[in-house]
């Protein structure tokens, strides 16, 4: 069975499922495998269930089961892409593709809540935006549908370039390229090439009368990849930083002023990305101050979280060099009537590199000279510093409860798995 023949089927039942606890009547199973489960074991089960159709990879499930709704193919995950592609091809709309190393699911946020105030948009929910993530976002799309903005998530070369090819975006945006999963890229140059493969993409397009990218032209790695590639861009608005206290506002170069709810100056090109696509699509002045205005932050981005004893600057979903570092930075030029206090967790993934880059931070953090800092994780207890430091966010958390900090402004920053994001309930 091809792929238009599996389409076809799935219009007779357009669900979808990848769970054999969560089984619709009439849906149809795919059977996806990971590193601790395979999904053919439960595709049985998952028709008894009520599952119409199940699409496997495994020739002897197929084979011992003797049902004629089980669909055996190669495989099962590259089947779902194709079919989700497939599905992305039924509607001719703008489709917006954003990636980069920080800030693309807040850019992603921003630009929708903008393209809102005009259009019905399908936009990726949380973090779907990995090659399980963005077929289940592009299946999402329906007639009613105006446009897309669909974000794409990489750790290893060659993942943009997988995610693309499923989603076919007509534009594209690259938040920036920072030192990220270097442990799967290996360097930042395969950062910066694995980035580009959404550029690249976008030169070859055949899909759209004007492939373009929207482009910071302050960013020169972002400048340098697209005109290596000789893709057309359409460059971001200009604008500055006007306050941060906390809030960013942002004023742009023709006058426009936005006050948002998001804490760092580093959001700032953030919002200008989205200004720049709301006017690209005729979403008024007036309509993107209101989206922008109105947007708040959640899920530990950017967040300040006010407690019954402390002001919480909340960035604990992820971490990287070049995100603690412009958080570190941010964080000193506030000007707060305050204590400021500094929690910082490992930064994961960096392979390697990761000594030097704790030990980097470590000395930006002395450089500053904060009165407070706690640093948690296997990593920062190997570098050299004289700071106080933990194993682990347990310890943090008995800490605070022996010496609780009260009236203080306090950065909370590291990647996900240091597990930071349980602070505020005890801060």
């Amino acid at each position: 069975m091809d792929i238009k023949q599996l389409y076809e089927l799935y219009k007779q039942h357009p669900v979808i499922t990848t769970d054999s606890r969560d089984c619709p009547e009439g849906s149809i199973f795919l059977a996806l495998k990971g590193e601790s489960f395979d999904g053919n074991k439960y595709a049985v089960s998952a028709l008894e269930k009520g599952c119409a159709y199940a699409i496997i990879d495994d020739k002897n499930v197929y084979d011992e089961a003797h049902d004629e709704r089980l669909i055996l193919v190669y495989d099962a995950l590259q089947t779902f892409k194709n079919l989700a592609r497939e599905h992305r091809r039924q509607f001719d709309i703008p489709v917006i593709g954003i990636t980069g190393t920080n800030g693309k699911t807040t850019t992603k946020e921003l630009l929708s809540a903008v393209l809102s105030e005009k259009y019905n948009v399908m936009f990726t929910q949380g973090n779907f935006n990995n090659d399980v993530g963005v077929p289940k976002t592009l299946f999402r799309l329906t007639k009613e549908h105006e446009i897309a903005v669909v974000e794409m998530g990489a750790s290893h070369p060659g993942d943009i370039k997988t995610l693309v090819e499923t989603a076919e975006p007509t534009c594209g945006l690259i938040t920036n390229v920072g030192r990220a999963h270097l442990q799967g890229f290996g360097s930042f140059e395969g950062v910066k090439q694995t980035k580009g493969e959404l550029y690249d993409y976008i030169v070859k397009s055949e899909d759209s009368e004007a492939p373009f990218v929207f482009l910071n032209t302050q960013d020169a790695d972002l400048c340098e990849m697209a005109e290596e590639r000789g893709v057309k861009t359409k460059a971001y608005v200009a604008g500055r930083v006007s306050k941060c206290d906390p809030f960013v506002e942002v004023t742009t170069e023709d006058g426009l002023v936005v006050r948002t709810k998001l804490i760092g100056a580093y959001n700032m090109v953030n919002v200008l990305a989205a200004i720049s696509v709301g006017r690209h699509f005729g979403v008024s002045d007036e309509q993107i101050v209101h989206a922008l205005e109105n947007y708040t932050p959640s899920n530990n981005r950017s967040q300040l979280t006010v407690t019954a004893k402390n002001h919480l600057v909340v960035d604990a979903y992820n971490a990287n060099p070049t995100s603690m570092a412009a958080a570190i930075e941010n964080f000193r030029m506030m000007d707060v009537d305050a204590p400021k206090m500094l929690i910082l967790g490992d930064m994961r993934e960096l392979g390697d590199s990761s000594a030097d880059e704790h030990q980097m931070i470590v000395a930006l953090l002395e450089e500053y000279e904060f009165p407070t800092v706690w640093l948690v994780g296997e990593e920062f207890m190997k570098t050299r510093n004289e700071f106080r430091c933990f194993h682990n966010v347990e310890e943090v958390k008995a800490a605070i409860a022996e010496n609780q900090p009260q009236g203080c402004y306090i950065l909370i920053k590291g990647s996900n798995g240091i597990k930071l994001y349980q602070l505020p309930e005890v801060l």
